[in-house]
């Protein structure tokens, strides 16, 4: 067979039966993503199988992680203009499309994750199979990006699984494991590590039938019944994302909808389309926000953390999450409060979560299995980490230290989940503070990806990295942060959160409050955030900040605290709740013209703030936090990236209008005329910048 030239990214063996098992092994990085220049070596590779005509062609992967993580993200950054988007985006699709026209049989051999192009290389082919484990993931996430499957993918799926699955997949970004796939036709099979290259092999060598979906599917892609389909499809992505801010996913179901009957003319749709998004500002964006995601989980090393068992005390509802998420993530977890009876809602809200998110029987009791009452610290002894998350009180924790640190191993780490005290006054109760760091989740702990690594200035250095390390162990972000009051998020979350609360004072509706947030692009309002965390929580929080910054705190908010109106555990706050889910009332017109500017700014202007203190590293890093700690606006870039691409000095006007108008909480941070004057650097340095 010939063996064409390349960069030695593939690996093509063809078996005694003449099957061609061609794996990809990306040269010098960990992770298979389709480059320009996989794309071309897999091109020379697909010309000289053409001619040999093997029995047939299974693609396979050498990486152990993975299949194929789609198209190599970085190259987004370089391109400048559609045209250019457009000989890449084509490029892509005449490879898959010779896949596809291939005169034997092919088939995509998948373990790990296959998402993106990579799900996009499998669809090309006759058949897939994929390896059942927990590691398998297919999806087409590039709606997250900011644009839609663009080699083929809004294409090929919809005929596979049907238009109602294929939208499903496409509009959420969602992934499936291997099992769900299979279900719905996405894979041929879905079998054991051990019977994974035999099944390949049967199919490749029996040639079934290729998968159609049934009735129900194929009637979803027909013609007369899209249009209807398309509208109800259309009407739930709005309740989760606006086109203005999200514009990919309604594109993707325009393509559906106008030309599923005609992939030709769908194929080059789809390229143009792509072109359109990839450079526009929410998808430019969007990827910023995936590289901060990467960045954020080079910062720790999860094989640093050998520890297996974690020991936590306080079973409310943020130290039970977290005890069921590291018992999740696969930690020995013992969960520490008064009683069992204050530990058992822990233990009911984790069996849900891992039903939810294992599914198997077998797994969800090897969970559970994982994770143990135990409400007299019997082995706080044997635990390499011990997570404090009880009440923010500082005396009470400092009594538990004193408590909890006599019984501990030697190298344990102790970390607080404090929302806003600073270690240093919590050191105090410590014979050794070396060993105590803040790791800061947030609420919901499944959900969100942040995890504040708190470094106090007794904190040792190896302490710092074990922790960051843990956080990747449980697969989430570690943020390293200064320990001063109300660290990032809460810090700059709380003065937008209160300016909420001042605006609802004046009376202006709480729902036209938050639908200015949300216009925005927040991913819910303040006054609806406030409701869930819990206004006691906030009023806690606002006190502390209060007293460290200077922050008024709204009487509102204290006389709602008073009056036993929490939020939404208590069943009313600003809103009233039933079954879980604010009534909000029909509301009169308001035509005020600051609601967003009063609370955007006043979170980019305590954004300013921490960056000028140190809080955080840099611009970047406070991006990130503020992205994946709290939801803000992800097609913007981040609070810092906003200010840069709006203009430093324009947004420092405005904040001194808003002075005039409302007084001092909009004074300036001195860190704009940094900024201001970087930006004028810069423009002075860039060519053609005037």
């Amino acid at each position: 067979m010939n063996a064409p030239n390349g960069n030695g990214h593939w690996r093509l063996d063809t078996d005694a039966d003449g099957i061609a098992w061609l794996a990809l092994d990306r040269q010098g990085e960990a992770t298979n993503v389709l480059s320009r220049s996989v794309l071309e070596e897999l091109e020379n590779h697909l010309a000289a199988l053409a001619e040999d005509r093997p029995t047939g062609l299974v693609f396979l992967s050498a990486k152990p992680n993975g299949f194929l993580a789609g198209a190599d993200i970085t190259e987004f950054t370089r391109i400048r203009t559609e045209r250019e988007a457009l000989e890449l985006i084509r490029r892509g699709q005449d490879v898959m499309t010779r896949i596809a026209s291939l005169p034997f049989p092919t088939l995509a051999m998948i373990h790990g994750f296959c998402v993106g192009g990579g799900l996009e290389l499998a669809l090309a082919c006759d058949y897939r199979v994929a390896r059942d484990d927990p590691s398998t993931r297919l999806g087409l996430p590039e709606v997250r990006l900011g644009i839609h499957p663009g080699f083929g993918g809004t294409v090929r799926l919809p005929p596979l699984v049907g238009g109602i699955q294929a939208l499903d997949l496409i509009l959420s970004g969602r992934t499936l494991d291997a099992r769900r796939a299979r279900r719905i036709g996405l894979v041929d099979h879905a079998v054991p590590e051990r019977h994974l290259r035999a099944a390949a092999r049967h199919l490749i060598l029996h040639r079934p039938p290729r998968h159609r979906p049934d009735w129900r599917g194929r009637l979803s892609n027909w013609a007369p019944v899209r249009p209807l389909v398309a509208s109800l499809s259309r009407r739930r992505l709005a309740a989760r994302v606006s086109a203005r801010h999200y514009p990919a996913p309604y594109a993707a179901l325009d393509l559906w909808r106008r030309l599923a009957d005609r992939p030709a003319a769908m194929m080059q749709a789809e390229a143009a389309s792509v072109a359109r998004l990839v450079t526009g500002e929410s998808s430019r964006n969007l990827v910023r926000a995936f590289f901060l995601n990467e960045r954020m989980k080079g910062l720790g090393k999860a094989d640093r953390f050998e520890g297996r068992h974690v020991h936590l005390v306080g079973a409310g509802v943020m130290g039970g999450d977290i005890a069921a998420w590291c018992a999740l993530r696969g930690f020995f977890v013992t969960l520490q409060d008064q009683s069992p009876e204050r530990i058992a809602p822990a233990l009911q809200r984790a069996h849900r979560l891992f039903q939810r998110r294992l599914r198997v029987p077998r797994r969800v009791q090897e969970a559970m299995d994982r994770l143990l009452p135990d409400p007299e610290a019997a082995f706080v002894h044997r635990a390499d980490l011990v997570i404090e998350a009880i009440f923010e009180d500082r005396e009470a924790k400092q009594a538990l230290y004193r408590e909890l640190e006599p019984r501990m191993k030697p190298e344990a780490i102790l970390a607080t989940n404090t929302s806003s005290i600073p270690l240093q006054e919590l050191a105090p109760a410590l014979a050794r503070p070396e060993r105590l760091v803040g790791l800061h989740f947030f609420n919901p702990v499944a959900k969100m990806q942040l995890v504040e690594i708190v470094c106090g200035p007794d904190t040792a250095e190896e302490t710092q990295a074990l922790a960051r390390a843990f956080t990747r162990r449980i697969d989430r972000l570690p943020l390293p942060v200064s320990s001063s009051p109300g660290f990032l998020v809460n810090r700059v979350l709380m003065p937008y959160l209160l300016e909420a609360v001042e605006l609802e004072s004046e009376g202006v509706p709480a729902p036209a409050i938050d639908r200015a947030a949300t216009d925005f692009g927040m991913p819910m309002g303040p006054i609806e955030l406030a409701d869930t965390v819990g206004l006691d929580v906030c009023l806690h929080v606002a006190r502390i900040l209060g007293e460290e910054l200077g922050t008024e705190v709204p009487e509102r908010l204290q006389r709602l605290v008073e009056q036993g109106h929490l939020g939404r555990k208590s069943g009313a706050g600003f809103y009233h709740y039933r079954k879980g889910r604010p009534v909000k009332p029909r509301q009169r017109a308001v035509t005020a013209t600051d609601l967003q500017d009063r609370m955007i700014l006043r979170l980019l202007n305590e954004a300013v703030a921490c960056l000028r203190e140190g809080v955080v590293a840099d611009a970047d890093l406070l991006d990130g936090g503020m992205i994946f700690g709290t939801g803000f606006a992800p097609f913007r870039g981040g609070p810092m990236h906003y200010i840069t691409q709006r203009g430093a000095e324009p947004l420092r006007l405005r904040l001194q209008e808003l002075t005039r108008s409302y007084g001092s909480r909009f004074t300036p941070d001195p860190g704009w005329e940094t900024l201001i004057a970087g930006q004028n650097r810069q423009e002075e340095e860039t060519p053609g910048a005037h």
